[in-house]
């Protein structure tokens, strides 16, 4: 009897134990996600620990904050918003994530020239990818109260809501992103090069090239979201310019946020090219264009 008994629990364990391990095998790992102080103001500690906290759910797992904190401050990071590709990648690495949060939030105090002063709360956050180092998304809630404590109670209202578009795009771009890696393989696999990088001022490869060379200079916009936020930052862009001087491809590695990427690669797609010459024959090169922008000077009355 008991040797019956014993042959019936090990054929049950038989049965079921690869059932448990297949289910174990294809579950989906946690999508590891970091969430970066947002600056040394006490709203922007709150704003963080409750992105953080409303970020964590089955699908994503939440690098411990302080282990994330200091891994940045190993790297040099003080809480830039303008990173290159590489410069995110690093931080990304460094911290172990697939994707990292960061921002700035604050509160105001404001004066403006007519009406009562009042207080503004606002959060710039920025979820970038820790594989490509890409910005994915950036937004910029912004409330006002008659008091600090209700501006900035707003402000943290808008916290689940944020958390939510994170979730459900950082699902989606872990997607596409792996979808992106296998067909850039491919083609780097296939494809023969087609366009060279422009060499460095004074080395020997510059020594008959020309650099290829706008017919017009086209400024890209100072957008209102970047004036809002007293963005002062720079944008680099890798563009891909034809043996015709057309513009044929143009890819963000140095990002800013508040539309100012997106302004950029528009109006350099609209540029037309005299093209890049070795010994007087057009070729296809890939050069940096640098676009810096600033904030332009207050003319509204409002004192912070």
């Amino acid at each position: 009897m008991l040797l019956r008994a014993a042959s019936i629990l090990l054929l049950l364990a038989c049965v079921l134990a690869p059932r448990a391990f297949a289910q174990t095998g294809t579950e989906s790992p946690r999508v590891r996600v970091a969430v970066l102080d947002f600056g040394g103001t006490e709203t922007g500690r709150r704003v963080s620990e409750a992105l953080a906290g409303a970020l964590a759910d089955g699908r994503f797992k939440a690098v411990d904050r302080n282990l994330s904190r200091d891994a940045a401050r190993g790297t040099g990071y003080t809480g830039s918003l303008n990173l290159t590709l590489q410069e995110a990648r690093d931080l990304g690495a460094a911290i172990d994530c697939d994707f990292f949060v960061t921002g700035d939030a604050r509160t105001f105090r404001r004066s403006p020239s007519t009406g009562a002063v009042y207080f503004e709360s606002y959060a710039s956050v920025f979820v970038v990818s820790a594989h490509t180092g890409r910005l994915m998304r950036w937004d910029r809630p912004s409330r006002e109260a008659a008091t600090h404590e209700a501006a900035e109670k707003a402000l943290l209202d808008e916290v689940g809501r944020l958390a939510a578009l994170c979730r459900r795009d950082i699902l989606r771009w872990q997607d596409d992103e792996s979808a992106r890696r296998r067909m850039m393989a491919a083609a780097a696999r296939e494809a023969t090069p087609a366009f060279e990088d422009a060499p460095e001022e004074g080395s020997a490869a510059a020594a008959n090239f020309r650099e290829p060379a706008p017919y017009r200079r086209l400024r890209p916009t100072y957008t209102d979201e970047a004036a809002r936020a007293g963005a002062e930052a720079t944008v680099d862009v890798s563009v891909e310019i034809g043996a015709d001087g057309e513009v044929a491809r143009v890819e963000v590695v140095r990002w800013a946020g508040f539309g100012l990427d997106d302004a950029v690669v528009s109006i350099v797609r609209q540029m037309h090219f005299r093209p890049a010459t070795r010994d007087g024959v057009p070729i296809s090169v890939r050069v940096l264009l640098r676009y810096n922008f600033r904030p332009p000077k207050k003319t509204d009355g409002r004192k912070q």
